[in-house]
This record gives C-alpha cells, structure tokens and sequence, in this order.
C-alpha cells in the first residue's frame, strides 16, 4: 500500500533523526520557564484534577522539566495497542519488508507510559471522557464533554459551575496560536472535547438535542462559532452539516443538506467575525490558502466525517490527507512567535474497528503515522513537546500462532512446530485479527418473506474467502451490530520538552498536566 511505503521512507529517516536529536532534558529545574503566565482553570479544585497535578508535580520534582514552546497532541481514536502491532507488522508487509521488526514513525519517540483509560463511571469509556481528560486534566463521565462528573446526563441545568477549562482554551488566552485536526466530524467527541462544555456529546447540532433547550445549552457547532476562548486558528476536518441550515444544499453533494433547525449558516457566520479568515469545503480550497500568513483558517471537507484512508486514495482530489492537513496547521501555528498548542485525531480508526473492518482500520492507522511523522520533520525536539496517544482501545485480537510473515490480514498457518494448528476445533481456518464482539459474528444470507435480511451467526468457512478484501470483516465471537471500545491500557509515546514525564503506568489526566506544565500555561499545585 502506497502509506506503508511512506511510512517506510519516513521511519528510515526518523531512525536516523533519533540517533542525532538530543535526549530530552533532566536538569534539576522545576519551573518551566517558556515565558507564559500560568492561568488557574476553573475545575482546579476537581478531585481528579488535584491529585493528577499532584502526581506530576512529584514527577517534575525528581526528574526536571525543560520548558515547551508548542505541544502537539495526537490522538489515534481507537488505537489500542493491538492495533499499533498489527499496523506495524501490516506497513512492514506491504512495503515488501519484514513486518514484526519494523518500526512506526510514533515508536520512534524516545519516552512512553501505558495510559489509564477509564472514566468516572465506566470501566471501559467512550471517546467524550477520555478526551476531556487529556484536553482539560480531570476525568468525568462518559458522554460528557468540557465538563466535571457533577453535571447531570443531558441535563442542561446542571452544566453551570461544573465546566472546565481546556488547554487549548489556555493557550488562546495566552497569546499562542491554536488548533484542531480531525478525519472525524470536527464536532465529534475527540476534537469537541477542545472547545465544548455539554452534557451530551450527541448535542453536534441544535436538531441533535431533543428535549434540551438550544436556548439554554448551545450545541456544540455553535460553541465553536461563538466561544471567546474558542477562536482558533486553525480548523480541519469534517461535519459541515452540523453547521450548515436544513434549508443549504451542501456545496459538494447535491442530495444531501445541512442539520441544523434554526437557520444559522455557521460558516458565514465565522468567516464575518473579523480579521483575515477563510473557509474551504474541499481540496481546491485548501490548495489555494496561504498557510505561511496569519489568517485563520476553517477547513470542512465533508458533511459528515471525511473519508476512510482506503478510500480517500481513489479520490485524491477531493479532500486533503491527514499528513497534508498537519503539515498545514504547523506551517500556519508556527507564524505565532510565542508557540502553539494543536491536537490531531486520526479519527477513522475508531469507526472502522466498530465495523470489524481491519484493513480500514490499519490503513487510517498508518495515515496517522504519517502525519506524525511529518511534525517529528518539521518541528524540533528541543521546543516541541509532542506526545502520541489514544483515547481508549477496541477489541481486536492478534491471535493463533501463525508463522513469522504470514500476512496479518490472512488466514492462520502455523507450522509444525506451533502449539495449535491452522484450524478450530470446528475445522475451519480462523484469521489473525479477530474482534470480541462486533458485527463480524453474523453474516447475511438472504431475505425473509417481507424482504427484511436474514443472518446466520455461526462461524463460517473462510476457505475461500478474500479476507484481505477492502469490505471483509473480521469474525467476532460476540453478535453486535457495532463492536465495542476495549478497556485496556493505551500507549502513549512522547518527545521533547517534557517528554520525560511519561513513563511507567500513568492515569490519563495526568497527560493535561504534563502538557500544560511543559509550556508553562498552568502552575503548579503550590503556586495556586
């Protein structure tokens, strides 16, 4: 695949890069010293929040801190550590090399830590709460965004006095330059997770909030068009629809409209607020903006989320890659002398591995390791702290014992020296990649007499079966329509100033701390 072979070429370099850069400091200060003044934020008094702050400050006290001048945040939506092993193993196969020794430009980074993922009230949480952790330091409940667990599910009445402020709302206030990337809708957990405040994380657009006042709660498009702190510099990604007028014909597809109920025309509305600013719904727009200037930049490339990485490559000229959109907002946020804070989702993974589709997952994977690899090239390691993580993992297996190259898309075949064979006890072949539980489990065969589909759920025969196909779905044990998230500790890989605070076992909150911290726009617990 033409990524892996990216992937390749960029991790060769990067090896060498590594072998060069200079080892993140660990001299006896404290105090980052960027220049910032730290900001107090509201939820500083959140349990969570404290003992986070706490823990790293402790961390900070026995290993130092090299002051940051810009954070980069990436966030692989989905990627469990499976996912990263099969996507290695995949990049190596398919750029004609050893797969299981090959490296990913984001295991290039020189510190990592396994990262708790679970949120105030689940054990295994979903992208709201996790997100919020890592955007604003504190965990809460799934579904919520921006705010603490003492708010009420979609109970608007209860947001007042329990939001929280984002790092990315810091660094606005601060004078640095900020943005957000996304493959998913730009109102999506993950990149909402920056600007909103809501009790519901489906509240994308005012038609999305049934029996919730859009009076009394904004929706969260409209806290991204209206919210002071909110303005950033730099927006990418999909969801137009949730800022376009039921009455708007999308500007790419004549068949489909906006979402919203009141009226509103969202982008215009941004594009008036003052200042150079620009808006693009495709990659002609984008191609003509001027990156290197100072105007702001608000990119919708699709009505819902942008397409899968597999199928982007058949339509290169409708939307920009992932790498392309990062390469931009660095080159813009770098025209801020002072620094900036961005995140970046690979947002498709997640929706893939719910469809128990791993050819689809693995490719956004490798698409995001790609645009990794392009701010490890164009920033540096002594001003940029740069940590590469995920939200929360899924259920995808790599399992059997299938010989050393054996494609990780195929079949088991294990050679006689293995434990078990290349067969189930039911004497059908089985792949590598399985899932827990998903749609994968059943397979439709027909239709009723009413023409409603028909499924069988026992396992089938992949004898025949192309299971490299783009469409094949890998088989699950558990029937559901959508796979589920996995529960499991995430990796998180870093480098740069403040890169050594991530290592060992860490709570997810704490990645807040040691980003804020790093660049200075957050005290330490002492100084508040």
């Amino acid at each position: 695949m033409r990524l892996a072979v990216v992937a390749l070429v960029s991790t060769l370099a990067l090896a060498a890069a590594c072998a060069a850069a200079v080892a993140t400091s660990t001299a006896p200060s404290t105090r980052a010293s960027s220049g910032n003044k730290p900001i107090l934020p509201i939820q500083a008094d959140d349990g969570y929040y404290k003992s986070a702050a706490t823990t790293v400050d402790t961390r900070i006290a026995e290993r130092g801190l090299k002051p940051a001048r810009n954070v980069i945040l990436f966030i692989g939506d989905g990627m469990g550590i499976s996912t990263i092993t099969a996507a290695r193993i995949y990049a190596g196969q398919s750029a004609g090399v050893d797969g299981e020794s090959f490296h990913l430009a984001m295991e290039t980074l020189p510190w990592s830590a396994l990262s708790k993922t679970y949120s105030h009230d689940y054990q295994v949480s979903d992208s709201a709460a996790t997100a919020t952790a890592m955007s604003s330091g504190l965990k809460t409940k799934s579904g919520f965004l921006g705010v603490s667990s003492a708010a009420n599910f979609g109970n608007c009445a209860s947001v007042p006095g329990t939001e929280a402020d984002t790092l990315f709302e810091i660094a606005q206030r601060s004078g640095l330059a900020t943005g957000v990337i996304s493959t998913a809708r730009i109102t999506h957990a993950t990149p909402g997770s920056t600007y909103a405040k809501v009790p519901h994380r489906n509240w994308e657009a005012d038609s999305d909030m049934r029996g919730a006042s859009s009076d009394t709660c904004k929706d969260i498009a409209r806290q991204l068009i209206e919210g002071a702190a909110s303005d950033f510099d730099v927006i990418l990604g999909g969801g137009r629809s949730k800022f376009l007028p039921k009455e708007t014909p999308d500007p790419e597809y004549a068949d489909q409209t906006g979402d919203r109920a009141d009226g509103r025309n969202l982008m215009e509305e941004w594009a008036a607020k003052g200042g150079a600013r620009v808006t693009m719904v495709d990659r002609a727009g984008f191609d003509a903006a001027d990156f290197t200037s100072d105007v702001k930049v608000l990119g919708l490339f699709e009505p819902s989320h942008m397409q899968y990485e597999l199928d982007r490559e058949q339509d290169k000229a409708g939307e920009p890659s992932l790498e392309e959109m990062t390469r931009a907002a660095i080159t813009r946020l770098s025209q801020n002398p002072d620094g900036f804070v961005m995140m970046v989702e690979g947002g498709r993974i997640d929706h893939a591995h719910h469809a128990g589709n791993a050819i689809r997952a693995l490719e956004d994977t490798l698409a995001f390791d790609a645009a990794i690899a392009a701010a490890l090239e164009m920033t540096s390691r002594e001003d940029t702290l740069i940590i590469v993580t995920a939200d929360h993992s899924h259920t995808l297996t790599i399992n059997g014992y299938p010989q050393r190259g054996n494609p990780i898309l195929g079949l088991v075949t294990a050679g006689t020296s293995a434990e078990g064979g290349s067969l189930g006890a039911d004497g059908m072949p089985y792949t590598t990649l399985s899932y827990a539980n998903g749609p994968g489990a059943c397979r439709e065969t027909g239709t009723d007499a009413e023409g409603k589909p028909v499924y069988d759920c026992k396992r089938y025969d992949l004898t025949n079966v192309d299971t490299m196909a783009a469409d094949f779905r890998q088989q699950s044990l558990v029937p559901l329509y959508s796979e589920t998230h996995g529960g499991e500790d995430v990796a998180a890989f870093a480098s740069g100033p403040g890169a050594n605070l991530v290592s060992g076992v860490i709570e997810q909150n704490e990645l807040f701390h040691i980003m804020g911290r790093a660049i200075g726009l957050i005290p330490a617990p002492a100084d508040e």
